[in-house]
């Protein structure tokens, strides 16, 4: 088990006031041509930024240059996930975790014993449940939770954060009855809420106090630097979370990278009201854009498709935002000079986002405006992506998590655009890449993994799925950091290694370069270092 050794230390050091020389590397980066290149150390000068990129030379160091042996290890640039929720995967890990269960039974065994460990608690949260690993596949109900807890509000979030389920004292503490209308973009079944519908209780869960943000917000990074990740994009930053991230900062608590987006148009203007806050806390925070809904998701169908799903033909799924709707708010953003990112995951959706980006100029100029998840996309639109210079921010995770329900909600004839990694990077769409995280773990290694061969960490299936779009390491490489990087404006601060730029980088304990995509996904970070300083170290192994 790998923990942090020396986080809290490390993350209250000084800057270097010396040159650091880390040298005896097996470095791999992706250069601006798009091709993998190999160094073998980096000299870095004391204001934490690279000064020279080594392939092997010898150099004479200055008096008190510091030098670091990498042991032969590899080197590459921190990685940044172009897409996740940095408090909710620290909330998510002070709740009850329902990931990987494998029925309603387990669910319910481990809410009870939740239950029982806190009994001090007015409300149980959690996440993570998926019905699609469940024999039955049925969506659980405000029933099936009362069986396990019915004197406590319980509220329980699926794993992609877009349907929730109450228990009925939950729904009675919220004010909702049998006689509740979901909201338009919203549904309600049984205690099942979907999308909108889930602002019902959302709004009567007691919200996060200032120190538990602040101590969610450390939960979040510990793991993300355990994982190599130096960045994240934060994908709906509250007015709340913004204010909890400033507060680290300014306490030298928060070492990690943020590139926000602020989660609609009301947090847009609570924190910064005027346009896109300059760099921060020295290149370590700036929220130059907003995150709006154009649709629900796949499992919760909630993503609004053109024509109906294959499984359940009563329905297209859920548009959040009406057209008129979506040009009124992604324009108003706009006209501040925010960059704007809004998730699309039915091809109605993405066709949507596509049109209201093209009516107000988005292949004028240097937008980089975003598709988030760009997760089934009409086949016939995927070249509107180049051809109106929008970022498709894809998750190669999803695709190995949602396969064989993706076929059953749409059918084979309707994935010609999905998850289309390969097509639209050859159309000259520049792809950002992350996890959704605390949707899929963060661990950046499986999306490494599953781009370059289309299958899930069981090497499922044979060959990978619709294997044409797999992606070259080279490809899924440049995704995790110089790609993802340029989707957030900071290519000139991060995501490669180039005089220059900031010292991020992570040691790992294989040439992921050179290894099968099943030995990609199992790569350790042996250390993770932010600014030409070490923030985190893996705990020696016992009888290494």
């Amino acid at each position: 088990m790998r923990t942090a050794l020396l986080l809290a230390a490390a993350l209250l050091a000084s800057p270097a006031l010396a040159d650091t020389l880390v040298a005896n590397a097996n470095g791999v980066q992706v250069g601006a041509d798009g091709k993998l290149q190999r160094f073998t150390g980096l000299l870095i000068g004391d204001d934490g930024k690279v000064k020279q990129v080594l392939r092997g030379e010898q150099l004479k160091l200055s008096v008190g240059t510091r030098t670091v042996d990498a042991g032969g290890r590899t080197m590459l640039p921190g990685l940044i996930d172009a897409h996740g929720h940095v408090m909710g995967l620290g909330l998510a890990l002070s709740q009850l975790d329902l990931t990987g269960t494998k029925s309603l039974a387990e669910l319910q065994g481990r809410l009870r014993d939740y239950a029982a460990a806190n009994p001090d608690l007015p409300w149980i949260t959690g996440r993570g449940w998926n019905q699609e690993l469940w024999a039955d596949k049925r969506f659980p109900t405000a029933a099936d939770l009362d069986t396990a807890v019915a004197n406590r509000p319980v509220w329980l979030e699926r794993v992609d954060g877009h349907a929730s389920v109450a228990n009925s004292a939950a729904m009675k503490a919220a004010g909702v009855t049998a006689a509740t209308k979901a909201p338009p973009g919203g549904r309600i079944e049984n205690g099942l809420f979907v999308d909108v519908a889930t602002r019902l209780i959302d709004d009567k869960v007691p919200p996060p106090t200032p120190a538990q943000r602040e101590a969610a917000l450390l939960k979040a990074q510990a793991m993300l630097l355990e994982h190599g990740l130096t960045t994240a994009a934060d994908m709906g930053t509250s007015p709340e979370d913004w204010a909890a991230i400033r507060r680290l900062y300014e306490g030298r608590r928060l070492q990690m990278r943020v590139i926000a987006y602020a989660g609609g148009s009301d947090a847009l203007n609570a924190i910064a009201p005027g346009g896109p806050t300059e760099w921060l806390h020295g290149d370590r925070l700036r929220l130059g854009g907003i995150k709006l809904y154009a649709d629900g998701a796949l499992g919760s169908r909630g993503a609004w498709l053109k024509q109906p799903y294959a499984d359940k033909p009563d329905t297209r799924g859920l548009p959040l935002l009406t057209p008129a709707e979506l040009k009124a708010q992604a324009g108003a953003a706009a006209a501040k000079g925010f960059q704007l990112a809004v998730h699309a995951i039915g091809d109605a959706a993405n066709d949507m986002v596509l049109d209201t980006y093209e009516a107000l100029g988005s292949a004028r100029g240097d937008k980089r405006w975003r598709v988030e998840h760009a997760q089934v996309v009409d086949a016939a639109d995927l070249s509107r992506f180049a051809r109106g210079k929008v970022v498709p921010s894809m998750q190669p995770v999803h695709q190995t998590s949602d396969r064989l329900m993706a076929e059953a909600r749409l059918g084979p004839r309707r994935l010609t655009g999905a998850y289309a990694w390969q097509t639209l990077d050859k159309s000259g769409a520049r792809l950002a890449l992350g996890s959704d995280f605390p949707v899929e773990h963060p661990n950046p290694f499986h999306g490494l993994a599953a781009g370059v061969s289309r299958q899930g960490l069981d090497d499922q299936p044979t060959g990978g799925w619709w294997p044409w779009e797999r992606l070259s390491f080279a490809q899924a490489l440049a995704g995790f950091t110089r790609d993802a990087a340029w989707a957030g404006f900071a290519e000139r601060k991060f995501g490669s290694l180039e005089p220059g730029a900031h010292a991020d980088f992570i040691l790992v304990d294989r040439d992921v370069a050179a290894v099968s995509p099943h030995e990609l996904a199992r790569t350790q970070v042996v250390q993770t270092w932010i600014a030409g300083e070490k923030v985190w170290e893996a705990k020696p192994q016992s009888g290494r």
